[in-house]
């Protein structure tokens, strides 16, 4: 393709808002008058015959497609698929079709890495391009709405850092919202990774002491000799090391709230110390002879039992009761299932985001094996998992072969269980029925082109034909 510095023709776009515009990218005038006749109604042809400034201008003209002729002159014959690469880095919703009369498959294959939608050999079936160019739009327009009606979704399950929509996470919303507006004392259980933090900042966030100070404390991260110092403060000399005086966790919590996470493993003289803060609401350091008055919320999380503590003496029964006001119940993801695509599509969109990377989507088939998960590590787990395939997932989408083995074995399983019954299965049978289906669902995506049908089949046209004739489709 030769690239003279020919101007581009110019045409108001006001009256074209009915339209879809397509730029073509191309000296082949012939090629150009077939397609301005064949478009018609559905897309306005502008022509441009050189790459100049064609990322601006297309972003400047609202271009939904992009014929791109990468056929160049000189040294290299391919020269325009590093516009196509250009434009597929700065454009990600705009479609891009490469057109070349080179006839080996490696060029479709470098256009298709570059960037490319579609590929299409010179000379050009028209209707086939014609149809492909509606099919992928159609596509494109239906994932957008997919995505409004995700964001809209996620919106409307979100409640303070919680996302879940599911009748269990509607009942800890309840729980927080009632505990919230008053100061009494909250234990939250859960196991690991539930988000017990998350209730605890929710209660904060939403109660009257929310601009006063929430102290956070994790009584299971220090050992037992650091804790009480933490915890109640110490005096000068108190101990070795203790060079000057210094508040606890729970004076610096005066007034606000105080947060124990791991209460269960205070040991029982700890217990005892911060039973009595609680009943006469003083504390005293470490080494120090006064009681300072305070006022702070408390709230405990645990992933233990503690009625199975109390009952084997590990944990105060009056501390217990001092601190079990209000319990609430964080599940298990397992048994929260709806909520796991809202959660899977917060993850993608947050951790893309601030990794500067493109939107990610879970397929279908990776959505169920991930449902069908028994997630020991609850929420924390699912999001390591998506911030690993967010780095080792190259594709827009995620598929069911890109989990881990631990994560598809229940779903394997299953399928097996239903691919091969105990009572067998006829395997020619399951054969065509399989390849009808393929058959059928790739000329329904391809608008009824074979030839497109092919490509997403990564399969020729030869062969597609014989499959149709051999299963009337």
């Amino acid at each position: 393709m030769t690239r003279p510095r020919n101007s581009l023709r110019t045409k108001s776009f006001a009256s074209q808002k009915d339209f879809h515009v397509a730029c073509a990218v191309t000296v082949d005038e012939e090629f150009l008058g077939v397609l301005q006749e064949e478009l018609t109604p559905w897309f306005h042809v502008e022509v441009r015959r050189n790459y100049d400034n064609l990322d601006r201008w297309t972003k400047q003209h609202n271009v939904a497609v992009v014929l791109l002729d990468i056929d160049t002159e000189g040294e290299d014959p391919l020269g325009g698929l590093s516009i196509l690469s250009q434009l597929r880095r700065l454009h990600d919703n705009i479609t891009l079709i490469s057109l070349s009369r080179n006839r080996k498959r490696s060029v479709e294959k470098q256009a298709v890495t570059a960037g490319a939608d579609a590929h299409f050999r010179n000379p050009v079936d028209i209707v086939e391009l014609r149809a492909t160019m509606l099919e992928i739009l159609r596509r494109r327009t239906e994932e957008a709405e997919r995505n409004r009606m995700r964001q809209q979704a996620l919106g409307a399950s979100r409640f303070q850092d919680f996302v879940g929509a599911s009748e269990p996470m509607r009942m800890v919303y309840d729980a927080i919202q009632q505990v919230a507006s008053s100061s009494i004392n909250v234990v939250i259980r859960g196991e690991s990774g539930t988000g017990k933090e998350l209730a605890a900042r929710a209660i904060v966030a939403l109660s009257p002491r929310a601009k006063k100070p929430y102290v956070r404390l994790n009584c299971g991260a220090l050992p037992e000799n650091l804790i009480e110092s933490e915890l109640f403060g110490s005096e000068k000399g108190a101990f070795t090391g203790a060079i000057e005086s210094r508040p606890g966790q729970i004076e610096l919590a005066d007034g606000g709230t105080l947060f124990l996470d791991e209460i269960a493993t205070l040991n029982i003289a700890l217990q005892t110390k911060l039973l009595r803060v609680l009943e006469d609401h003083q504390v005293q350091r470490l080494g120090g002879r006064t009681l300072r008055k305070i006022d702070f919320r408390l709230i405990c999380a645990t992933n233990e039992s503690l009625e199975a503590m109390v009952r084997t003496g590990k944990f105060r029964e009056d501390l217990y009761y001092r601190i079990h006001v209000v319990p609430i119940h964080l599940p298990p993801l397992r048994e929260r299932v709806g909520d796991i695509s809202l959660l899977c599509d917060y993850f993608l969109e947050v951790h893309c985001l601030a990794n500067g990377l493109p939107v990610k989507r879970i397929s279908a088939d990776a959505l169920a094996a991930l449902e069908e998960h028994t997630w020991p590590g609850n929420v924390r787990e699912l999001e390591n998992l998506i911030q690993r395939l967010l780095v080792t997932v190259r594709r827009d989408e995620i598929v069911a072969t890109d989990l881990p083995s631990r994560v598809l074995a229940r779903s394997v399983a299953a399928h097996e269980a239903i691919l091969v019954p105990e009572e067998g299965t006829d395997f020619d049978g399951e054969i065509r029925r399989l390849e009808v289906a393929l058959l059928t669902t790739a000329l329904r995506r391809a608008g009824g082109s074979k030839a497109a049908a092919a490509r997403l089949l990564n399969m020729d046209g030869q062969r597609i034909k014989y499959l149709c004739r051999k299963y009337a489709i």
